[in-house]
């Protein structure tokens, strides 16, 4: 699918959408659980749609009314393969939840997650006594438990993720289960799966985010949950607000345990003028600064924050760019590519990314089948010279179904 993006000022309210990494983590946990769940505003992303098939091909029922999900849990051994989609969350929780069964059980995934690296899963669950084997670092993953073992060690640099499923399958687990980590990125993250188990009963015992230890017989109890809104996505709303007007995203949580929320600290960076309030966040257009961020532990930011220094004449710099390799593209080479076709010179230097804005252009992009690369190039198409037409722009599916409706009705260019 082509969109086509004419600058524009942007005006109105908006609600975030509901975030896809805390209903994944729902939708597995109270999968787990004996008995009646429901998942209140769960979305109707691409990931979130895989995590409900994998869960009901793991065996537990679940029915969609109107915006909530209602989950019987417990799990079984499937009798098809679990196609995880292109979510790296899901591949990761999913292996270790399979893990569990002590019967063969194959999960692949599509689009970008078949050159995605699943090395650290093979890895990690070995130690556990799983039988797991990739296909030459990539899927399809194939596993065989139960968890025997009760002790793993586990790079985290690259990814939370590995860690968050562990700890989700933990409580299914033969005894007591500790991960000791090394060099953890992304620790909001790991906040974030240990405040789910949590809800649901299960407490993690989290030694300075160097030992995580979940006790034998610990068992998730069924809950009703509602799924916050999505910085992740707000992040692209709220860079939107701050280039081309003024935008109120509600259906926030400020005292989230998601990462993305660090966006606002950046927004007040450079000049923009911020107003807080009990449902979300309004930015408005005053001043443009460039900026310095360290993004290490919040890598989803750098797309909303690369069209946002697009926009701030001079040289902003953002921290982190090895956190990008092994995303739904090489995020840290797409940026600069696709940028540079809006006339937006990006250096990358190790760990520095080097954004000198000012200008943006008019052009054509490519999304690369990434979501965040499609909104961050729809996002600077704003307050860009020309029109900017982006192919492939359905990426946004993944994340943000509604993200070009939702960006159309903020415009006053009715033309956008």
């Amino acid at each position: 699918m082509r969109r086509l993006v004419k600058p524009s000022a942007v005006r109105g309210v908006i609600s975030a959408p509901p975030s896809k990494s805390v209903a994944q983590r729902a939708i597995a946990i109270a999968s787990l659980a004996n008995g009646e769940s429901v998942i209140f505003s769960p979305g109707k992303s691409d990931d979130v749609i895989s995590a409900i098939q994998v869960c009901s091909d793991l065996g537990a029922r679940i029915e969609t009314e109107a915006d909530k999900l209602i989950i019987n849990g417990g799990i079984s051994t499937p009798n098809n393969t679990l196609n995880c989609g292109e979510s790296g969350l899901g591949i990761r929780m999913f292996s270790a939840i399979a893990a569990t069964l002590n019967q063969p059980v194959t999960l692949t995934g599509t689009g970008t997650l078949k050159n995605r690296p699943m090395g650290i899963i093979e890895q990690s669950l070995q130690q556990l006594g799983v039988d797991c084997n990739t296909t030459n670092g990539t899927v399809p993953i194939s596993v065989k438990g139960p968890i025997a073992r009760g002790f793993a060690r586990i790079d985290g640099s690259k990814s939370s993720q590995v860690l968050s499923g562990i700890l989700i399958a933990a409580p299914l687990a033969q005894n007591d289960l500790t991960v000791r980590v090394e060099n953890l990125q992304s620790k909001p993250y790991i906040d974030l799966t240990i405040d789910v188990m949590k809800k649901f009963g299960v407490e993690v015992l989290n030694e300075n985010y160097e030992t995580f230890t979940v006790k034998a017989g610990s068992r998730y109890i069924p809950t009703k949950f509602a799924v916050e809104g999505d910085w992740s996505g707000a992040a692209f709303m709220l860079v939107a607000g701050a280039i081309a007007g003024r935008v109120k995203v509600e259906n926030l949580l400020l005292t989230s345990k998601q990462v993305d929320r660090a966006i606002v600290e950046v927004l007040m960076q450079i000049g923009a003028k911020i107003s807080i309030f009990d449902d979300g966040v309004e930015v408005c257009k005053q001043s443009l600064f460039p900026f310095h961020f360290d993004a290490t532990n919040c890598p989803d930011l750098f797309p909303p924050l690369v069209a946002l220094a697009a926009h701030c004449k001079g040289e902003s710099r953002i921290l982190g760019v090895s956190r990008l390799r092994s995303k739904e593209s090489d995020r840290a080479k797409t940026l600069q590519e696709e940028f540079a076709k809006l006339g937006v010179d990006i250096k990358i230097n190790g760990e520095l990314m080097q954004i000198f804005g000012g200008k943006v252009m008019g052009g054509e992009v490519q999304s690369h089948g990434d979501h965040r690369i499609a909104m961050a190039c729809a996002v600077a198409a704003l307050a860009a010279e020309g029109e900017v037409l982006i192919e492939n722009a359905d990426a946004v599916n993944k994340s943000y179904p509604n993200f070009f409706e939702d960006l159309y009705k903020l415009a006053t260019n009715p033309g956008i």
